[in-house]
């Protein structure tokens, strides 16, 4: 099987269910964003995390391919699909490993400038990326008109949360220190 078929030439991509659309619409633009936020946590998984870690960040790039697959449907083709989707259970699952990575952090008293070791630097890449991901999503329904599943939104809302606190976790381990923010004054 060769990997160009020639049929996005025109622009326009093929969804999940046979519907093509434009390869800059909303949901094009989610997918590919997901995809992005799933090859940015490849990045920092190549870097060896910790075995928390790397089992935690497994986990979430298997839910980004299949929240990736349901966004890649067209709409109400989902079912056909023959897999799961992320429900509930899924935000949960990622809210437990927030608490079990905050468990050794200190309280979080300030704003803290992203950074610090290069594996809590790709986390909070990684961050960015997914509230990117999860306007994209939320454009779906503003622009294209087509509605959400609510548990999508919570998920990537969850797991922009757990990046945050996967990357204070790398840096304290690290042995680096957060720096917090203070405004400067003129």
């Amino acid at each position: 099987m060769k990997i160009y078929t020639k049929t996005g030439d025109d622009g326009t991509t093929g969804l999940y269910g046979g519907t093509r659309v434009k390869k800059n619409s909303a949901r094009v633009e989610a997918y590919g964003t997901v995809d992005e936020l799933n090859a940015v946590i490849g990045v920092a998984q190549a870097s060896h995390p910790d075995p928390f870690t790397s089992d935690v960040l497994t986990h979430v790039q298997v839910d980004l391919f299949t929240l990736g697959a349901e966004l890649a449907c067209a709409p109400g083709k989902e079912s056909k699909l023959g897999i799961a989707l992320l429900d509930a259970t899924d935000a949960e699952r990622l809210e437990h490993a927030i608490d079990d990575a905050e468990k050794t952090l200190a309280p979080l008293k300030n704003f803290i400038l992203p950074g610090g070791s290069l594996l809590g630097a790709m986390l909070h890449l990684a961050r960015t990326t997914c509230r990117r991901a999860e306007r994209s999503v939320l454009a779906i329904d503003a622009i294209d008109d087509e509605p959400v599943r609510r548990e999508v939104v919570v998920y990537l809302n969850r797991l922009s949360d757990l990046l945050f606190t996967l990357a204070r976790r790398a840096n304290a381990e690290a042995g680096v220190a957060e720096i917090a923010w203070h405004r400067t004054t003129k």
